[in-house]
């Protein structure tokens, strides 16, 4: 199926923006682009126009513009399950002085849709947005265990097991045996494998197909909450995605 060039380069401009790269020089686009100045420069003018972009008047850098806040908050008003979860999310997050999150599965990754900072909270990590490894991550671990195991096969073909701290999961077979585990207990942990000093539980949400659509977490600081604190906080988790579950037409 033949693409439009101009379009293309201009989604290809808007995917180099990312957590660690949020401003460009025109020049840093180009090199990253492999195009010349004048091209990318009517990209940008382009998406400008249209406000995906918006230019610092005084740096000269690019940055991504107002325009995408407006059509995230359309595109999740189509998701009832932010509408349903909102004020579970909101009660846990009171219950427990702890932030609590909901996520999707976009392709081999979570998604924040949805979060609530607790009044505790130590930890400013995440936010409605951002992605979330599988491997390493509660909600991953959730997102990935209660799905058919063939389809477990499909996401983890080719998979890369980055490595975010010493206790990271790094390969197929470990990865396969918790989530094993984490289907039988009926929630995940993430015990400081993502984030150093962070201890984050989660549990499914499922649909009125039986089907996992989110993942519902709770996060700790290590510090700050201990092992019989930690199992408090998980089975008022899982009573609040039981409830979701619920709304949602979900019968065990």
């Amino acid at each position: 199926m033949p693409i439009i060039q101009a379009l293309d380069r201009a989604l290809q401009i808007i995917d180099l923006f990312d957590e660690q790269h949020k401003e460009y020089k025109l020049s840093e686009i180009s090199a990253a682009m492999n195009l010349h100045k004048s091209t990318v420069h009517s990209l940008l003018k382009t998406l400008q126009i249209h406000r995906y972009i918006v230019q610092d008047q005084e740096s000269g850098k690019y940055r991504l513009g107002i325009r995408f806040i407006e059509k995230g908050e359309l595109l999740l008003k189509q998701f009832d399950i932010v509408e349903i979860a909102r004020p579970h999310l909101r009660a846990l997050s009171i219950a427990t002085s702890q932030t609590t999150h909901l996520v999707i599965m976009d392709g081999v990754e979570g998604i924040y849709i949805d979060k609530v900072e607790g009044q505790k909270a130590a930890i400013r990590y995440s936010r409605i947005g951002r992605r979330v490894p599988l491997h390493s991550s509660a909600v991953g671990k959730v997102l990935t265990a209660f799905r058919p195991g063939d389809e477990q096969a499909r996401m983890l073909a080719g998979y890369t097991f980055v490595k975010h701290t010493d206790k990271t999961i790094d390969s197929v077979d470990g990865f396969l045996e918790e989530l094993k585990r984490v289907e039988k207990q009926g929630y995940g942990i993430d015990n400081e494998e993502n984030e150093p000093g962070v201890r984050c539980a989660a549990a499914p949400i499922f649909n009125h197909n039986g089907q996992v659509i989110a993942a519902m977490s709770v996060s700790t600081m290590v510090a700050h909450v201990d092992d019989d604190e930690l199992e408090r906080l998980i089975e008022l988790l899982r009573q609040a995605t039981s409830e979701i579950s619920r709304q949602l037409g979900y019968r065990h």
